[in-house]
């Protein structure tokens, strides 16, 4: 049998030359398509249910937040572990289920459990269910810097509550729209808010209390519609604007009346713009700074989305105020590119080894690189078959 394939090669040798470069094209074809990954993601099927409770202790988040979503969680189909962490003011419940579990599927039977939990959680409480992602999911990391002398509009140097504006109101809500991003964390500088000091005093004195001031504040913001008047043809909208958007609104919200004099936030409480209370910060070469991280959905190409978001972080950085730039500090495409090297380096490397071996034994250069031809082209036949069909 192997005489008559070896003859018939010989004879239609121009054929089998041909089905050959043939066979290559299309297998440097399929390398183009092929989903190349340095770092393969081995994660089980696992759903993560994350719940804030400011305020709780450890003990407290065991017994009134983790161990209800634990308790509903049994009995789910194909559900093979339930595991949880509790911190103070943080519980976290990984629910895993068996391998081959579409995630999707197991997302909804566990969002469906939550629901049902709702009803024993403390008011206030409200557990989410984590990022389509896992912990190799991290493909890109940026810092958001100010430049050398940079300053704001208002002549006033950049601090980190305003890169941290920046990262959160320019920078992530346009990273979200790369496709394969399933979520954006940011940590580092200080997360800007409007904050209320009340005067426990004052408040006393008019006869008022902490819930009247809150209840002040939520009822006196909000936009307020009223339908619309028809005149000559036309409508024309009613409303009523109560949204607050400055400190001076906040501060002008009445609480009642005194002997007929209206009764203001500020007559009771000091009203500016403060900082949120953090419990890390982020550094880089012994300085703090803002720093984002982008985690891929689940199933993607790592090397194709981290190279989407680094042509998407280009375009941002030309919309950013002068003098604050973007600094990438870590893209999986390199950490890719790096292996896809290797890869090449060891494979020429052997096949010199090879024709050099060859030529030693054969003594003769053409069979040495006629049988090291194999190589490369046992390759570009493989990659064929290694292409999944929807890349087709």
């Amino acid at each position: 049998m192997f005489e008559r394939i070896i003859r018939f090669s010989i004879e239609q040798r121009w054929l089998i030359l041909l089905a050959v470069l043939g066979m290559a094209a299309l297998g440097i074809f399929s390398y183009q398509k092929l989903p190349i990954d340095a770092v393969p993601d081995i994660t089980n099927v696992q759903v993560q249910i994350n719940t804030a409770a400011p305020g709780y202790s450890p003990l407290e988040t065991e017994q009134r937040v983790t161990y209800p979503i634990e308790t509903v969680m049994a009995g789910l189909p194909g559900l093979q572990q339930t595991r949880s962490l509790s911190r103070y003011g943080l519980s976290q419940v990984t629910v895993i289920f068996k391998d081959g579990t579409d995630i999707y599927f197991a997302r909804q039977l566990v969002n469906e459990r939550i629901q049902s939990a709702r009803e024993s959680m403390p008011r206030g409480i409200s557990p989410v269910i984590g990022p389509i992602s896992t912990g190799l999911g991290e493909i890109y990391l940026w810092t958001v810097e100010a430049e050398e002398g940079a300053r704001k509009a208002d002549g006033k140097p950049y601090s980190s509550t305003d890169l941290r504006e920046i990262q959160d109101w320019i920078i992530k809500p346009q990273l979200r729209n790369v496709a394969g991003v399933t979520e954006i964390n940011s940590i580092g500088g200080y997360a800007k808010e409007f904050q209320i000091s009340p005067d426990p005093a004052k408040l006393l004195a008019h006869g008022l209390t902490m819930t009247d001031l809150v209840t002040a504040l939520e009822r006196n913001n909000a936009n307020v519609g009223a339908g619309y008047i028809e005149k000559r043809g036309e409508q024309y909208l009613i409303r009523a604007p109560g949204q607050v958007k400055s400190v001076e609104d906040i501060g002008n919200v009445i609480l009642g009346n005194a002997n007929g004099i209206p009764l203001r936030v500020q007559d009771v409480a000091e009203v500016g713009i403060g900082k949120e209370l953090r419990t890390g910060a982020a550094t880089d070469n012994g300085r703090e700074v803002v720093l984002g991280t982008v985690f891929m959905l689940i199933g993607e190409n790592s090397r194709t989305v981290s190279q989407a978001v680094d042509r998407k972080m280009q375009e941002i950085n030309r919309t950013l105020p002068a003098g604050v730039k973007a600094v990438t500090v870590y893209d999986r495409t390199v950490l890719v590119d790096k292996a896809i090297a290797t890869v090449k380096k060891n494979l020429f490397e052997g096949a010199v080894l090879v024709i050099a071996i060859l030529f030693l034994f054969l003594g003769n250069i053409r069979a040495a690189l006629i049988t090291a031809l194999v190589i490369p082209l046992s390759m570009l036949f493989t990659f064929t078959g290694m292409v999944p069909s929807p890349a087709w």
